[in-house]
């Protein structure tokens, strides 16, 4: 490393300001901050002094975000393998998934890196590190069969409507992840939904096995089926999006999320009550235990986007409430909406993406309210003394 520093020291006057390449010192800047930490100290002043910046908690979420990446890679390959038929040995099972899903996260890097890296150096600022989640996060939600072009136009949509055009990372309203999927499912609906999208392509001389479906358990509760077993659905051998299939890869995420304080474990657990809460609900309303309203409300917990949605999703610090109270209200309101879009809308079976969505919008407003509520105790307390 100490070969790098000196060649990076070296060259670094070139692109400083001033410099014959200084028009592109926000991406030097980038990869040498990438490579090693900022040399900048505070000067003067009060400052808060903590070993946590923002590459350090992105590290650790992209870290958290390793054992559903992988599981995701072999449940891939699992899925392929298991609709024709054939029986291969773990290795061939996960580099199968592996060669399919390596090309999506690149895209997905190589297109919103870019654009992050262009609008940086328009305005003349830093990149900051809060797309390497995002970048991670969009392959992880979406259908491994997507065509690559989509995923890069899903991508774009994110960074630039998404991000960019409120100022870029921490001034954004909606989760940058969750608007590549609404745009990808609004735009490429067939592409999102249905029970191709789910399996890897079939190569030349495959086919799909009699009696293999590649639906989702959402897919197959809205058409009145038969689901797979909470076993199955709790460690993820089940079609789905590639990193939201194993309940069990995403726990041991979120207690490295929780572990180290980087995720809020009050809005994991207050969504988790609030999906529950609103499926015992229905399932004392169900008129019939045929019906989905009759669902074992736990089942909704393991199933569809639910569990990545509420580690992964509902706890960004920057479009989820940040008052204590609020993170309790608004993860639950984003659980009880979940299951409700579920139920009640067939066009929609997975409730997670809009829930999120629409409490991102009015994550403020919840956190207005708790605030107030709390100036006007406040007083009140002030006024009897």
């Amino acid at each position: 490393m100490k070969a790098i520093r000196k060649l990076v020291d070296n060259i670094k006057p070139t692109f400083s300001k001033g410099g014959k390449l200084g028009f592109l010192h926000s991406t030097f800047d980038a990869f040498e901050t990438f490579l090693f930490v900022p040399d900048v100290v505070t000067a003067k002043g009060t400052h808060i002094r903590d070993s946590i910046d923002l590459k350090r908690t992105m590290t650790i979420v992209i870290m958290a975000l390793v054992p559903a990446l992988l599981f995701g890679m072999w449940n891939t390959g699992h899925q392929h393998f298991l609709s024709t038929g054939a029986e291969t040995d773990f290795l061939a099972t996960f580099f199968y998934g592996f060669w399919k899903v390596i090309p999506m996260v690149i895209v997905s890097y190589g297109v919103g890196l870019g654009i992050e890296f262009a609008a940086a150096q328009i305005r003349g600022h830093e990149v900051n590190e809060g797309y390497l989640v995002t970048g991670m996060l969009i392959p992880l939600i979406m259908p491994v069969d997507l065509p690559l072009w989509m995923l890069a136009l899903a991508v774009a949509f994110s960074v630039i409507i998404g991000k960019e055009v409120f100022g870029g990372t921490g001034m954004n309203i909606w989760n940058p992840a969750l608007i590549a999927r609404a745009f990808a499912f609004f735009a490429y609906p067939s592409y999102m939904s249905g029970d191709k999208v789910w399996i890897a392509g079939l190569g030349k001389g495959e086919g799909i096995v009699d009696g293999f479906s590649g639906a989702t358990p959402l897919a197959n509760a809205q058409a009145g089926l038969e689901l797979p077993s909470f076993q199955d659905m709790f460690f993820g051998f089940i079609p789905g999006s590639v990193g939201e299939t194993s309940t069990l890869a995403i726990l041991i995420g979120a207690a490295l999320l929780i572990y180290t304080g980087i995720a809020s474990w009050k809005i994991m657990v207050s969504t988790v009550a609030g999906g529950l809460l609103t499926g015992l609900l229905l399932n004392a309303l169900a008129p019939s235990p045929d019906s989905y309203l009759a669902i074992p409300a736990w089942y909704h917990l393991v199933m569809g986007g639910f569990a990545f949605g509420a580690v992964f999703m509902a706890t960004d610090p920057v479009t989820g409430a940040q008052t204590e109270r609020g993170k309790w209200i608004y993860g639950f309101l984003i659980g009880l909406l979940a299951v409700t879009i579920r139920v009640f809308n067939p066009g929609y079976p997975e409730g997670m993406m809009l829930a999120i969505l629409l409490m991102n919008t009015f994550a403020p407003l919840i956190d207005h309210v708790v605030v107030q509520k709390n100036i006007k105790r406040r007083l009140r307390r002030a006024a009897v003394k």
